[in-house]
């Protein structure tokens, strides 16, 4: 646990991008709020590592938003029962679910539907959220915590020169 946590200060320390740690916390969140075992999921898992989105943070995004996701079931369960039984897209859901991708999509599956569009609806929020979070945390904490006197005091020194190396 402290190492995920090491990891994470790491990030938000580098010189990763904003913008790749909210995508990594938005994928989590898609991650984590929708039914575990569903082919969108296997498709996030993919994209999460052919954008090289930082795993650390996609993980605790993913945990987080997983115990989250079991308070917000009866809410996804009867938002998803709504989006399904609208009869304008009756045809559509019919047409999609005699496929074999309908069928294992699982999209008509009440939580899976209500889960999926909740995430689509807040991502960018929580996108958005991430970023300014991540960009105040390096203006403002970072800065702070970088002037203080212990903290230069042990950059100077020989033991943070080693860290350095061994770290890379």
């Amino acid at each position: 646990m402290l190492t995920l946590l090491a990891r994470i200060l790491k990030a938000l320390n580098s010189e990763t991008s904003a913008r790749s740690l909210a995508i990594a916390v938005v994928l989590g969140m898609f991650l984590g709020l929708t039914p575990l075992w569903r082919v969108h999921n296997l498709i996030i898992l993919l994209a999460a590592l052919i954008f090289r989105v930082n795993l650390s943070l996609f993980l605790v995004s993913f945990a987080v938003f997983s115990g989250l996701a079991y308070l917000l079931d009866p809410m996804f369960h009867s938002f998803g029962e709504s989006i399904l039984r609208a009869d304008s897209w009756q045809a559509i859901y019919e047409a999609v679910y005699a496929t074999a991708i309908g069928r294992v999509s699982m999209f008509y599956h009440t939580i899976t539907m209500g889960s999926f569009i909740f995430s689509l609806i807040v991502s960018p929020i929580v996108w958005g959220t991430t970023y300014y979070i991540v960009i105040n945390y390096r203006k403002r904490i970072q800065a702070t915590f970088n002037k203080l006197k212990i903290v230069r005091v042990l950059k100077g020194s020989r033991l943070w020169q080693v860290y350095s190396d061994l770290r890379g």
